[in-house]
């Protein structure tokens, strides 16, 4: 993927759009006019107040839940997924036991009653005997409490140096850690484990399973969905961004990506790769064609900066999200929930790592 891509032409009228803009950017919905593409606004539900949305494609959606709430489903041979509709986790069968690769506070307990359901029907143990940490973040391990003591927990080193600082009771330290590359052979079974560098957390790690042409990459791809909000609150963009090339490197047909209902596919990376190629786009061209003189007018006098670089970057941001949202709406789910809410992540990327800083440049 490249950062490089056609520019569209500045509006005609910068000062009329930009007054348009800046009130778009202080809504939730995308509702700022944009080379002549309009953004469908969200309108407010009048019973809730709440605002409603674009239906969901159908092809975002994953199977239906059971009545416990939950499902589980085989991958290919022992290799099984579960999923609650918004969390993933992954397991594999072994005639020594069971592995789990992360433990999803939503799904919780249904975890266990899926592995037993699985394990009781193929005469295999239930019993887990490795889980494995894709990272630190609790919304993804925050259940691991519930495998006990006698578990084997593997995770990366700076998971464990995460882990001892937050001093979790939900998310035990894990009790074998490794820098670059791991392989867990289990009764027959085997995980290759791999760092590629900071992405989303720093000590995000890959999961794959070639025998099951299998991968599992947490919060860096989201099948059939546009990126939950800030760019899945990634704490290094660029290795965010480098790391979808990575997941596109290995040898799979099936993804776990971590969240929402369904497996995923090549082409979900291949869509994700061109929504964010396209944001990337839009940001580099607000920042380089959006005239900041009414900024500067208007807050300069009374030496407020921020309230300058507030509502400049808050039009940037409505300027790129916009066409975004409006060429994605019905292609990815929710791309009018949380398009704006990427659009200020990367234009904010886009000045700190990229150096693209507009009128904040460097000084003549």
């Amino acid at each position: 993927m490249t950062d490089e891509q056609s520019q569209p032409a500045a509006p005609a009228n910068r000062r009329t759009f930009l007054r348009r803009a800046s009130l778009a950017a202080a809504t939730p919905a995308v509702a700022a006019l944009v080379g002549g593409v309009t953004a469908a606004p969200a309108h407010a539900d009048q019973a809730t107040g709440l605002p409603d949305f674009a239906p969901v494609p159908p092809s975002a959606l994953g199977p239906a839940l059971n009545s416990a709430g939950y499902f589980v489903g085989q991958i290919s041979g022992n290799l099984y997924w579960v999923t609650d509709s918004y969390y993933q986790a992954m397991f594999l069968t072994t005639r020594e036991g069971v592995v789990v690769v992360d433990a999803p506070p939503t799904i919780g307990a249904n975890l266990l009653r899926a592995i037993e359901s699985v394990t009781a029907a193929k005469g295999l143990p239930s019993r887990v005997t490795h889980l494995i940490y894709s990272h630190n973040h609790a919304d993804h391990i925050g259940a691991a409490a519930l495998f006990g003591e006698g578990v084997q927990r593997i995770g990366h080193t700076e998971t464990r140096r995460l882990l001892r600082i937050a001093n979790d009771p939900n998310r035990p330290v894990p009790t074998v850690t490794f820098d670059d590359r791991y392989v867990l052979s289990v009764g027959g079974e085997r995980l290759e484990l791999a760092y590629h560098g900071p992405n989303h957390s720093p000590d995000n790690i890959f999961i794959h399973a070639p025998d099951h042409s299998a991968l599992m990459v947490i919060d860096v791809i989201f099948p059939g969905w546009t990126p939950f909000k800030n760019l899945a609150e990634s704490q290094d963009i660029p290795g965010w961004l480098d790391a979808q090339q990575t997941v596109l490197d290995y040898s799979w047909t099936t993804l776990v990506a971590g969240h929402l209902g369904r497996l995923g596919n090549r082409a979900d990376v291949a869509v994700q790769q061109n929504y964010l190629a396209d944001l990337q786009a839009g940001a580099r061209t607000a920042l380089t064609t959006l005239d900041p003189t009414p900024f500067f007018e208007k807050y300069g006098a009374t030496g407020n900066g921020w309230a300058i670089f507030k509502t400049y970057l808050d039009a940037v941001t409505a300027t790129a999200a916009a066409p975004v949202t409006a060429k994605y709406l019905g292609q990815l789910a929710a791309a009018d929930v949380f398009t704006l809410d990427n659009a200020a992540s990367m234009v904010n990327s886009m000045r700190i790592d990229f150096d693209v800083l507009g009128p904040f440049g460097v000084r003549q």
